[in-house]
């Protein structure tokens, strides 16, 4: 069988979760990075080691656990230090991925990401989906959605940004709008329906 991966990408704010719940009512299976990301950085002691020694000490509680509220803290403000948490974690994310796919078995699923490039994810996926929205209507619905000031979402606007390197592998790429203005289901459908 010839299985596809796609990856369903945009900025934090531009609608990646919407798209990806309208695929799973579909009947599509969606792998979603951030939040098996969490649950393996939670499960690896590994990683655990690894946050504390190259990020900082004090993300790890006494308990063990991850101090998610001080590690965004330190990585959003420091470009260097947001790099070597994606180092981390990005690897153990990608195996994790291989792994679902084999399990799903489905000819086609789905990969939501916010860091397709800086992840490695571009080297595995055979499209990208771009979700996409204007960058003030971004900012109002995470500072809705986070309770962030407008700055704080900017820095981690930011922080996503990134031109891949010449001779990165580039996988075709679909435009999908949703700026609530123009309808999402119509473009999903065709993006579907394209496949």
């Amino acid at each position: 069988m010839n299985r596809k991966l796609i990856a369903i990408t945009g900025g934090i704010g531009s609608g990646k979760s919407v798209v990806s719940r309208i695929l799973r009512i579909m009947g599509y299976e969606v792998y979603d990075s951030d939040s098996r990301a969490k649950a393996l950085m939670d499960a690896d002691e590994l990683i655990k080691q690894r946050l504390a020694s190259d990020i900082a000490r004090e993300v790890i509680d006494d308990a063990g656990a991850i101090d998610r509220q001080l590690l965004s803290q330190i990585v959003f403000a420091d470009a260097a230090m947001l790099a070597r948490l994606n180092a981390i974690v990005h690897e153990a994310v990608r195996r994790d991925i291989m792994r679902w796919q084999e399990i799903v078995g489905d000819e086609v699923a789905f990969v939501e990401t916010a860091l397709l490039f800086q992840s490695g994810l571009n080297r595995i996926v055979d499209a990208e989906w771009r979700v996409d929205a204007p960058e003030a209507l971004r900012i109002e619905r995470v500072m809705l959605r986070n309770s962030l000031s407008r700055e704080q979402v900017a820095a981690r606007i930011a922080s996503q940004a990134y031109t891949p390197a010449p001779g990165e592998p580039e996988p075709p790429c679909r435009m999908i709008l949703n700026d609530g203005i123009e309808p999402l289901l119509p473009q999903i459908l065709a993006a579907v329906e394209a496949l």
